[in-house]
C-alpha cells in the first residue's frame, strides 16, 4: 500500500524535446570589404543578446528565440568590419512545468539547448564572410535572465511615481 501512495505523490519530472530550430532572420554585412579596407585590423566584437519565447497554437508547444546583435569594430579607431544580426528560433514540446515556472523555462533552459547549434553558424557565417571564425563564448541565461527581471522591477516602481 505505501509502494502505491509514493507512485501517486511523486511528481511527474518535466519534459522537454526540441521539436526543430532554425534561423528565422539573418543579415551579414562586411563593410570592410565594402569600404575596400587592409584585412590586417585588431577586431574589438560586441555582442548583444535578446531573448523571447512564446507559446504556439499546438498543445505544449513552445518557440524561444536568441537575437544576437554581433558588431565588430577595429581596435584602433571606429571603423566597422561587420555586423551580424540573426534571430535563431527553436520549437520546443514541453510538459509537467507549473504555469508560475514556464517563463523562466522558456528563456533559460530552452535557449540553453539551441545555443551551441547557433553558436556553429556564427562561426560559419563570419569565416564564410571573410574572418576569422567567431567562437562565441558560453552565454549565461541565468544571469540574464535575472538582470532583465532586476531591470523591470526596477523600473516599475519609476513608472508608479509618475
Amino acid at each position: 500500500m505505501a509502494e502505491e501512495e509514493a507512485t501517486a505523490v511523486a511528481p511527474t519530472p518535466p519534459v522537454m524535446r526540441v521539436l526543430g530550430q532554425f534561423i528565422r532572420d539573418m543579415s551579414f554585412e562586411n563593410i570592410m570589404a565594402q569600404k575596400g579596407a587592409a584585412a590586417d585590423v585588431q577586431p574589438d566584437v560586441q555582442v548583444q543578446v535578446n531573448l523571447d519565447a512564446k507559446k504556439r497554437t499546438t498543445d505544449n508547444q513552445y518557440e524561444s528565440s536568441i537575437k544576437l546583435n554581433v558588431t565588430s569594430k577595429a581596435k584602433d579607431g571606429d571603423a566597422t568590419l561587420f555586423v551580424l544580426e540573426i534571430d535563431y528560433v527553436g520549437i520546443f514540446h514541453i510538459e509537467n512545468v507549473p504555469d508560475d515556472q514556464i517563463h523562466p523555462f522558456l528563456l533559460i533552459e530552452c535557449p540553453r539547448m539551441i545555443f551551441p547549434f547557433l553558436r556553429r553558424v556564427v562561426s560559419d557565417v563570419t569565416r564564410d564572410g571573410g574572418f576569422p571564425p567567431l567562437n562565441l563564448e558560453n552565454i549565461d541565461f541565468l544571469s540574464l535572465y535575472r538582470n532583465e527581471i532586476a531591470r523591470r522591477q526596477a523600473e516599475t516602481p519609476a513608472k508608479a511615481d509618475a
